[in-house]
């Protein structure tokens, strides 16, 4: 017989606020068309952007999420003490370490929080919220703050006319809590790492350093090119049309429920197209509220999905205990879906 004490926690968790932040300037199209050869009707038709935010130097990962979690805390209605743990997902905080969760743990006045980052692209927000999740219902802390939080400008090559005009900055976060209803389905996670090289880093920390130029891309000094993201768009474009609406169709089942019960739809903001095509294959009634936060903030990768499901209750497009599918998919590749009710 086992000697350990078994964990007690909350039968279940729920979402119980979000919050987001987005930086002051805006950018549009023609910005990037000051870089890259294409026009704003190429944009969007080929991706629904029309703008993006981009942060200033103030603008910070930290600075960003402490101003999205604030808000996230307030809407749950709790002081940020009661907060046991924080989960960052981010690919754009430069340094290896500490974790930025600990300075952002500290500077919203957690009491000691644990506090970590993952990185796990596009799909952060849905590994975070898992995270959380298990937290709550083994008993490790009462209340989860998951940060969804992006920089990707300091990691976009402007000269690079397949990804210049994709990526934006912002922040996105939510407190998930006990509850005593499931409100956070089961979800459906993985990865395909033989894909990993569809989506990557132009060129890694270490060669970068060293300076090592072959092969790699080069500014107009003949030096090596500040490290970027790059990817293979149609490689990526059809196993994300392809594979994750089988993704989010394994997400309904597993939830037990139908398209028909749901009514909000948020999938990674990576692509118009992408969305409308996922639409499409699962067969989503009319009266499903689709995000497109896309259009307007870009794809800001582990921040999207927060930012989309703050912006959708904000202004009125979705209400408080809606159900909704969500998922993130991107570098790694990685995916994961799950159904939730919106706080």
């Amino acid at each position: 017989m086992s000697k350990i004490k078994a964990p007690k926690g909350a039968p279940f968790a729920r979402i119980v606020g979000v919050g987001g932040y987005r930086p002051v300037r805006v950018v549009p199209n023609e910005v990037i068309l000051e870089t890259i050869d294409s026009s704003d009707e190429w944009i969007r038709s080929r991706s629904g952007i029309e703008t993006r935010h981009w942060a200033s130097d103030e603008e910070t990962v930290a600075a960003m999420s402490i101003e999205a979690s604030g808000k996230a805390i307030a809407d749950a209605g709790i002081d940020a003490d009661r907060i046991g743990a924080v989960v960052v997902s981010t690919v754009s905080h430069f340094a290896q370490t500490p974790a930025i969760a600990t300075e952002i743990a500290d500077r919203l006045g957690t009491n000691k929080a644990a506090a970590f980052d993952i990185s796990a692209g596009c799909a952060g927000f849905g590994y975070g919220l898992t995270l959380a999740k298990g937290m709550i219902v083994e008993g490790s802390a009462e209340y989860v703050l998951v940060i969804g939080v992006e920089r990707l400008s300091d990691l976009t090559d402007l000269e690079d006319r397949t990804t210049a005009f994709l990526f934006g900055d912002g922040a996105g976060a939510v407190v998930v809590g006990p509850s005593d209803e499931p409100h956070i389905g089961p979800t459906v996670w993985g990865s395909e790492g033989d894909k990993a090289g569809t989506i990557k880093q132009t060129v890694s920390w270490d060669r970068f350093r060293a300076g090592d130029a072959s092969g790699l891309p080069l500014d107009s000094k003949g030096e090596v090119k500040f490290p970027a993201i790059t990817q293979e768009g149609q490689a990526v474009f059809r196993w994300a049309v392809f594979e994750m609406a089988k993704v989010a169709q394994q997400a309904l089942d597993a939830a037990g429920i139908s398209p028909a019960d749901l009514d909000v739809f948020i999938p990674h903001q990576a692509n118009e197209r992408i969305i409308d095509s996922m639409v499409k294959t699962l067969k989503l009634p009319e009266h499903v509220t689709v995000a497109r936060d896309v259009r307007t903030t870009g794809n800001t990768s582990a921040a999207s999905i927060p930012l989309a499901m703050e912006r959708l209750l904000a202004t009125g497009a979705a209400k408080s205990g809606d159900t909704a599918l969500v998922i993130g998919f991107g570098a790694g590749l990685v995916y994961a879906a799950t159904v939730v009710t919106l706080p």
